[in-house]
């Protein structure tokens, strides 16, 4: 059946390289509003040059990257943040010379909507407790991704671009992330997510995008997935 909604976000034939390297050959996605979408391949596959194409930080990049109908592409990393994206990167980012409170207060808020420290700390309540004696890498890895994800949410913006959020980290952790990701979709937010752990991804996505050679190869939802499992098995060895 032919989808009349309108995409938050439509990516058409995304093209990106790192110097002479052509990473990107064509990839095409959509995303509707409040959907959970994961991208699946295997490592070298394009998912994370995916995510910064979108944000504007790869070496060059042609398409188009229309998000809530504006195009991206053009446009600076920093604009493109403006419109409403943010991403939290696989590294995190945390700043080592900042507390937990000063590295939730860095990003400026860019639009309305945004999460309050409270919020946040609903959603995380280790970080309450860290509040103003931890440096940020002093944190353990759990800890650190979810000041990645909280810091983000200070920001406004309605599409959250989430890289490995699990990796590395304890089952109980990844349990609250997956709590937490499914709260932020039940308040209206959309997530482009990155992911290796596929069970994990398959507790919280709406719908799957699999890459391989830095296109989309294979599209299902997640009712699809017990007829896709030999899929599966062919792209991602699960």
């Amino acid at each position: 059946m032919l989808d009349t909604r309108m995409p938050l976000l439509s990516v058409n034939d995304l093209q990106a390289w790192y110097g002479e390297s052509h990473i990107l050959h064509g990839v095409n996605f959509d995303i509707f509003p409040g959907e959970v979408v994961t991208l699946l391949g295997r490592n070298g596959a394009g998912k994370t040059t995916t995510l910064k194409s979108i944000m504007g930080i790869v070496g060059q990049r042609t398409g188009s990257v229309r998000f809530d109908n504006q195009e991206l592409i053009g446009k600076t990393s920093d604009k493109i943040a403006r419109a409403g994206i943010a991403f939290c990167p696989e590294e995190r980012g945390i700043f080592a010379s900042l507390n937990v409170e000063e590295n939730l207060l860095l990003p400026p808020q860019i639009r309305s909507g945004g999460l309050s420290l409270e919020q946040i700390f609903t959603l995380f309540p280790n970080l309450k407790e860290r509040l103003g004696s931890s440096q940020g890498t002093k944190l353990s890895g759990g800890e650190q991704q979810m000041l990645a994800i909280g810091r983000i949410l200070r920001t406004g913006a309605r599409l959250l671009l989430l890289d490995e959020p699990t990796e590395g980290l304890a089952p109980v952790i990844i349990q609250q992330i997956g709590k937490t990701i499914k709260t932020l979709k039940a308040q209206g937010f959309t997530i482009l997510l990155v992911e290796q752990n596929f069970r994990f991804a398959s507790t919280v996505a709406d719908r799957y995008y699999i890459m391989e050679h830095g296109k989309v190869v294979e599209r299902f939802e997640n009712s699809e997935l017990d007829a896709k499992t030999e899929t599966l098995h062919e792209y991602l060895g699960v």
